[in-house]
């Protein structure tokens, strides 16, 4: 392939049938991922990127960032510091319960995969080093969905610091694919006395990486990614600092971005709005170009 992106073998029978009337979409579920940054001597900020398993039904083998789905308990009243509910309700543009479960999520499934905590004891502050043994406890408990988000950071007696995480994009799952997420992606910097590490039982590898570096990895085809994750990773590679790409998030504009597939004189014709490099010709009878 001339680049890493990650194509999966069975859309263009999927878009077919799509196209057709075949193939009734399925609803996206709510996502979010978290693209943690950490300022590096040269060069700008670092990523911390994971490689999902090559066993994983979806993106095997693919780098992306921490994340996952929204757990409906993710609605539950919590302790709260930074920009109102209100206010993320309207950045993200959906109801503030709906606001507040996603990004929740952006901050569990953080600490879940990377064991990286973005609350405090008070609303000003950072949880310092999470790698003891009742940490580790904590966050098992969480992935196994033992306990709630709200639940744990209320026995910690720990604010969710929504103010340290910044909405960067918003893409959707193109509708032909069997696994849909309405995903927000959101950019933070690593907390002071804290480290990342692979805790997610879906990656056998994590990196820390300047986006130029991934982005060049990509282009050679030895890091494979899907659309979004190279989209943003490109979006990052003019900031020189993590506080930079902060403070760049509240421009930043959340139309979602939705693949789009059309029949074209004889080939499917697939195109991410606003992404061009992404456009693949598909003949109906061949291959991706």
């Amino acid at each position: 392939m001339a680049n890493g992106q990650w194509y999966p073998r069975e859309w263009p029978d999927r878009i077919r049938a799509l196209a057709e009337g075949t193939l009734t979409p399925v609803a996206p579920k709510r996502a979010a991922t978290v693209m943690l940054l950490k300022d590096a001597d040269t060069g700008g900020p670092a990523v911390h990127m994971l490689r999902r398993r090559s066993s994983m039904a979806f993106a095997g083998g693919a780098y992306a960032y921490p994340g996952g789905g929204v757990d409906p308990r993710d609605e539950q009243p919590i302790r709260w510091a930074g920009p109102t509910r209100a206010w993320w309700a309207q950045r993200l543009g959906v109801e503030e319960a709906t606001a507040q479960a996603i990004v929740c999520a952006a901050v569990r499934e953080t600490y879940e995969e990377a064991g990286v905590l973005l609350a405090g004891p008070t609303d000003d502050s950072v949880v310092g080093d999470t790698t003891g043994d009742d940490w580790e406890a904590d966050r098992a408990a969480l992935v196994a969905r033992d306990v709630s988000f709200a639940e744990f950071l209320d026995r910690r007696g720990l604010a969710l610091r929504s103010d340290l995480l910044g909405a960067w994009t918003r893409w959707i799952t193109p509708e032909f694919e069997p696994r849909r997420y309405d995903t927000w992606f959101f950019v933070a910097a690593l907390p002071e006395g804290q480290r990342t590490r692979n805790a997610s039982t879906e990656a056998d590898r994590t990196v820390w990486i300047r986006p130029t570096d991934a982005a060049a990895s990509y282009d050679e085809g030895e890091l494979l990614m899907m659309p979004p994750t190279i989209a943003t990773l490109r979006q990052l590679t003019p900031y020189d600092s993590a506080a930079q790409a902060l403070a760049a998030a509240p421009t930043r504009n959340l139309t979602p971005v939705l693949a789009q597939a059309r029949l074209e004189d004889g080939e499917i014709v697939l195109t991410w709005p606003g992404h061009d490099e992404f456009t693949k010709h598909i003949p109906t009878g061949g291959t991706p170009t």
